[in-house]
């Protein structure tokens, strides 16, 4: 389920779809970064997990997040660096919000 709710935002294997929650997340992001999406950010994640299948695997599932996943430890170290909250609008938040179907956390 997790996987289907990646792709059906537009995270594809062929590529982020024309007209996209995907889409509009790339552009939010890069514009608030000047220009650039990136690495490890959440329209990164989510375009390497839709374009490999992976979002179930690593952890980001219907039912929550995974303990001692992937996804668990990208979420400790993201409420780490940020004292002890994954932020809204973070990594963690919107991959969890778009793999269970919502349409992330907006900052």
């Amino acid at each position: 389920m997790s996987d289907k709710n990646v792709h059906k935002a537009g995270f594809t294997s062929s590529g982020i779809t024309q007209g996209s929650l995907a889409s509009s997340m790339m552009s939010h992001e890069a514009r608030e970064s000047g220009g650039g999406v990136r690495s490890g950010g959440p329209t990164s994640t989510l375009q390497e997990m839709g374009a490999k299948g992976t979002t179930h695997s690593s952890g980001y599932t219907s039912s929550g997040i995974s303990s001692g996943s992937l996804a668990s430890n990208r979420m400790s170290q993201e409420a780490r660096s940020h004292g002890g909250g994954t932020p809204r609008g973070g990594t963690t938040s919107t991959v969890q919000s778009i793999s269970m179907g919502g349409k992330g956390g907006r900052r």
